[in-house]
């Protein structure tokens, strides 16, 4: 495996376990084409005959009279602007006498074992022994900028990283108002594009359909990745589904403004790009300064959706999340948020604390309001000290209290914003991001900071360590609760406000890093109005991210599938909630709540003081659950049995520890109908020479597993299928556990 070049026939040929990747020089000018993306190819002799360089209108230098007509189909492995390719570009570079055109040539390559870090931003990591990365520089001698883009082969995951640097070589500043991160061609084939979309409280539902002629895109210009539509699209061959066909998947590792987009051209071929949305977007580059764009994760399955989702639980468990709690369970935890929300003092969250200890519970986590004089959500953002009045005695000894009682405690930060009603705000107005004289946008009423800047990262950073070192603090949770708008900093000259919404991700990025520079052990769990920002680059910084503001277990279904399509289920943040349920006013059962946060993190988000006995009385029952399998969820493989977003009828999935010794059935029957008739399962991951008995597992019971006495062998479970009665009455689950005859 690794990466090769085959000097003879100037193509690079680039391995992973089951993937190849082609790429090569063509012609005298040294085109950059790409050959081929998929099935692994142990031989490639004459590869080269893939980049069509032969057939007419041949490449300039036979045919110069037509050079438009061979740009505007080469498959180039990064696209050029404005030169005679009129599909998307990948490059659009400004120069002083404000000319856009530009077209990259080869010059050099290295090829080196090992990966390294890029500059200021998320990516993926590993050792000589885990990966292999090509560099290859370009550049377009016209305008003097060199392009190196790079290329990592991981040695035991189907993932090629890519990403993109730009270097002003020249005597002159240049203007970047594009730099997409990937731009891959693909052979014209009939494809489904699959994507996530949303809203709040509706995030990361999936949506496939035809691949037409034109362009479709995803995109944010929010300053986040968004609730609304998601850093991901995958190319799906048409009898695609969770095992079989071909998928190509590809996954945008930045948390702001983003496309992506795939484009059927008039020859039926198609071309992905991914980046840095260009709207917003511009980078003055002096002479001798570079641009680094973030990086794409990109990966091809022969085996279905499944085999996609495996392979990037993979790459984001072993080559992304670094946080010493990426193996270990995460305590369980009660959040008080929508137990109280800002009506609290000392003595209720104590209340809390008392009882939840009693149930097992492990931390209380002290939601929005503690702080400054925030005894709504109109004021005090940016005021990151104790609000005495509600915590009398201070944040020391109510921790110190809660600490007592054998739990850990948690604090929730907003750091990137600033209310207008704050001391920080008439100190220093001119930190939140507006346009002078117009009126800003008010969201939640509170304004963004320009954390783009040095001295408002260093004074937020501040007044939260201070925070954080004053009490025995083991969790953070970092919201961010309002999308950019009114894009104005006062800190940036004229020629350089399109830097803004980079530099506002680039400095947010930084924070969290001094954070866990500062704090080591601390337990980190981002948020953004719910699930707004959950994309690859805050998996670097934190091991979970909180899933979506909606806790109804229903509602939680179709936004855990598509989560847990890109993300291992140990990132999802969980919790169980009470019912009639805040956001969607349903009632669901108790269990069935239980059983669909044990999915994910899993913790509670409720007064459990104010519990019915019945549902008292659970809590530790579903807490001895989740003690007894969140190895086996948080490390396991995933696998979809069925999707409830395709069927309105049912939910299922399964999760296998790795060789399938025992797993885990998640069923849930949404709605009761009038028919009595069994469901037959076909299971996916188990050994087809095993047995398996089957067990019920008690969310509700004194005993946790219920031996059902079934055994059938692995052959017979996943080709025929586990034959499940169904549950009576509406939103009820089921949780099996199988486990091989030894």
């Amino acid at each position: 495996m690794g990466i090769r070049y085959l000097e003879e026939e100037r193509i690079f040929k680039l391995d992973t376990p089951n993937t190849t990747y082609l790429l090569g020089v063509v012609a005298k000018e040294g085109f950059l084409g790409h050959l081929y993306y998929g099935k692994k190819l142990e031989d490639v002799t004459g590869a080269g005959y893939l980049s069509r360089v032969e057939e007419p209108p041949f490449v300039p230098e036979k045919n110069d009279r037509d050079r438009s007509s061979f740009f505007d189909a080469f498959p180039f492995e990064y696209s050029s602007h404005g030169v005679g390719d009129f599909r998307e570009s990948s490059l659009k570079i400004r120069t002083m006498a404000g000319h856009v055109a530009s077209s990259l040539v080869y010059v050099s390559h290295e090829i080196q074992k090992g990966k390294g870090k890029l500059a200021g931003l998320p990516a993926t990591f590993g050792n000589e022994a885990e990966v292999t990365t090509l560099t290859v520089t370009c550049t377009d001698p016209s305008i003097g900028v060199n392009v190196e883009l790079s290329y990592s082969a991981f040695e035991k995951v189907d993932v090629i990283a890519r990403s993109v640097r730009v270097i002003n070589a020249s005597k002159e500043p240049v203007w970047l108002e594009k730099v997409m991160s990937l731009c891959l061609d693909l052979e014209g084939k009939e494809y489904d594009i699959l994507t996530l979309h949303g809203s709040w409280a509706r995030e990361r539902h999936e949506e496939r359909k035809p691949l037409g002629h034109g362009k479709y895109a995803v995109s944010s210009r929010r300053g986040e990745s968004s609730h609304q539509e998601h850093p991901f699209l995958a190319l799906l061959s048409k009898n695609a589904d969770q095992t079989m066909g071909e998928v190509y998947g590809f996954h945008f590792a930045y948390s702001g403004n983003f496309i992506g987009q795939a484009e059927r051209d008039q020859f039926g071929q198609v071309r992905v790009v991914m980046g840095i949305h260009p709207e917003d977007f511009s980078w003055k580059l002096e002479p001798g300064e570079s641009f680094q764009a973030p990086e794409v994760e990109l990966t091809y399955s022969s085996l279905g959706l499944g085999g996609m989702t495996r392979t990037l639980h993979d790459l984001y468990r072993r080559h992304m999340i670094r946080s010493p709690w990426l193996h270990k369970k995460r305590p369980i935890l009660i959040n008080n948020w929508e137990a109280t929300y800002f009506d609290f003092t000392a003595d209720k969250i104590l209340d809390i604390a008392k009882e939840s200890a009693k149930l097992g519970i492990e931390m209380l986590v002290l939601d929005d309001g503690w702080f400054g004089n925030r005894f709504d959500d109109n004021r005090s953002l940016g005021d990151w000290w104790v609000n005495e009045e509600k915590l009398r005695g201070g944040l020391g000894r109510l921790v110190s209290e809660i600490n007592a009682l054998g739990m850990k405690f948690g604090l929730w930060f907003e750091p990137e914003m600033i209310s207008p009603e704050s001391r920080l705000y008439e100190e220093h107005p001119d930190w939140a991001i507006q346009i002078p004289g117009r009126r800003p946008c008010r969201a939640r009423n509170q304004f963004v900071l320009d954390v783009g800047r040095r001295e408002v990262r260093d004074y937020v950073l501040e007044k939260m360590f201070a925070v954080l070192h004053g009490a025995n603090v083991e969790y953070v949770k970092w919201d961010m609760n309002r999308p950019l708008t009114d894009l104005g900093s006062a800190a940036l000259p004229a020629d350089r406000q399109g830097e803004l919404c980079h530099r506002y991700v680039l400095g947010m990025y930084e924070m969290q890093e001094r954070l866990l520079a500062e704090f080591p052990n601390l337990l980190l769990e981002n948020c953004s109005g719910g699930g707004g920002r959950f994309d690859p680059g805050m998996l670097y910084y934190s091991p979970q991210i909180w899933c979506s503001d909606d806790t109804d277990a229903v509602e939680r279904l179709m936004i855990q599938e598509g989560t847990s399509l890109l993300y291992p289920l140990s990132c999802m943040g969980a919790h169980v909630s009470v019912c009639p349920n805040h956001t969607v006013g349903r009632t669901t059962p108790f269990a069935t709540r239980g059983m669909v946060a044990l999915a994910g993190t899993f913790g509670y988000e409720l007064d459990v003081t104010k519990l019915s006995d019945e549902d008292k009385a659970a809590v530790p029952r579903q807490i001895r659950a989740y003690h007894a399998f969140n190895d086996l969820v948080r490390e396991g493989k995933y696998y979809r049995i069925a999707s409830y977003l395709e069927n309105r009828d049912h939910d299922c999935f399964q999760v296998m520890e790795d060789g399938g010794k025992k797993g885990l059935i998640f069923f849930t029957q949404v709605l009761a109908t009038p028919s009595s008739r069994s469901r037959r399962l076909p299971l996916q991951g188990l050994k087809k020479g095993s047995r398996y008995r089957i067990f019920q597992v008690n969310l509700n019971k004194e005993e946790l597993l219920t031996d059902t006495g079934r055994v059938y062998s692995g052959d017979v479970l996943m080709n025929a299928g586990l034959t499940l009665e169904r549950p009576w009455g509406d939103f009820q689950g089921r949780l099996l556990y199988l486990e091989e005859e030894k």
